[in-house]
């Protein structure tokens, strides 16, 4: 991505450091957060500092090869093994994680530096399947398409390009109008923070709406389709992304409104047999009670927005069910969101 005209990747590694933009400041404070430990970039991972399917696989990746990098030449091997459940343990849905994990846990056993080649492969083959991705997703669109998002599954959420944002940069670059309506993504706003900015950056038309507005839209017939992004895939096609997607998913089947999910390979789990099996994170209900922004001073605060003493349920996640997915947007090319086609897929990468 190109900020203040340097090119930036989300998330990357020099000497045994991990560096990633610090996503919890914007779009107020564009920053460079370095991460010297695994353990720093666990913390990074768990308190959303570096966030979205491909960019926490690489940032896991990275912490995986970090311990290797810090590792005692004594008891090494139960050091790897404590620091790969450490890893782990910070966001259990993302299916990129623990492929990212195991790679690099697996190619760390031949030498130090085998396991930083490989946290760098697993982050250059996001990079290069999120390109891929927007080429396959572009072609679903004609000379003009208003697109609904959920979430932010653009550059921010991967190492680069994105897979839902993918599509619509590169239709953009083709000559396409393309106009998005971004969901302000509740309770953490990564739509009206990080895809409202990521597409602002670009300088492609956009208007950022209230979570509970993408219905009236659709009625009115202002969204020719859906694109969302995807932290794990089930065998049979189910999803899990963000939560409101489900909504999303509901409201776009009853208009008839083409639904798309846009997702590497590397999201797909071929040991979890449909929705029901994906472990879903619950957060801290601080995150729904309170909100960051900016007062009048210029200065980042936290608020409270809710009813002092209520608490909160916050569920990071939820599940949409594959019968409601036109289509999921790959490396590969696009495919049926059913067990047969996805097996096929998972068989023959």
């Amino acid at each position: 991505m190109n900020v203040g005209g340097k090119t930036y990747q989300t998330i990357w590694m020099e000497g045994s450091s991990v560096m990633m933009i610090h996503q919890n400041l914007l779009p107020f404070v564009f920053s460079i957060h370095e991460c010297k430990t695994h353990w720093d970039t666990c913390m990074a991972i768990t308190e959303m500092i570096v966030r979205g399917a491909g960019a926490i696989g690489a940032a896991a990746g990275f912490a995986m090869a970090q311990a290797y990098l810090s590792a005692p030449e004594e008891d090494m091997e139960d050091y790897i093994r404590e620091a790969r459940k450490d890893i782990e343990s910070t966001r259990p849905t993302a299916k990129n994680l623990f492929y990212a994990v195991e790679r690099v846990f697996e190619a760390g056993k031949l030498s130090r530096i085998n396991a930083v080649t490989e946290a760098q492969r697993v982050a250059l083959k996001d990079t290069e399947d999120s390109r891929n991705i927007g080429r396959f997703g572009s072609a679903l669109m004609g000379k003009r398409t208003n697109i609904l998002t959920h979430c932010n599954a653009g550059w921010l959420a991967f190492v680069d390009y994105g897979t839902a944002l993918s599509p619509i940069y590169t239709a953009r670059n083709e000559g396409k109008e393309v106009f998005v309506y971004v969901d302000e993504t509740r309770p953490r706003g990564q739509g009206a923070r990080l895809t409202a900015w990521e597409l602002h950056n670009e300088k492609i038309p956009h208007l950022i709406i209230p979570d509970n507005a993408a219905a009236g839209l659709m009625a009115s017939g202002k969204i020719d389709m859906v694109i969302v992004g995807a932290d794990r895939i089930a065998q049979n096609g189910d999803v899990a992304n963000k939560i409101g997607t489900l909504d999303r998913a509901i409201i776009a089947h009853f208009y008839g409104i083409p639904f798309y999910v846009a997702a590497p390979l590397t999201t797909f789990d071929a040991k979890c047999r449909n929705g029901k099996d994906i472990l879903i994170e619950h957060r801290n209900p601080e995150e729904v009670l309170y909100q960051e922004g900016l007062d009048a001073n210029g200065n980042l605060v936290r608020v409270l927005v809710c009813s002092p003493g209520s608490d909160a349920y916050n569920p990071a996640f939820d599940v949409t069910p594959a019968k409601l997915i036109t289509g999921i947007i790959t490396e590969k090319g696009i495919v049926k969101a059913q067990y047969q086609t996805i097996k096929k897929l998972l068989t023959n990468a």
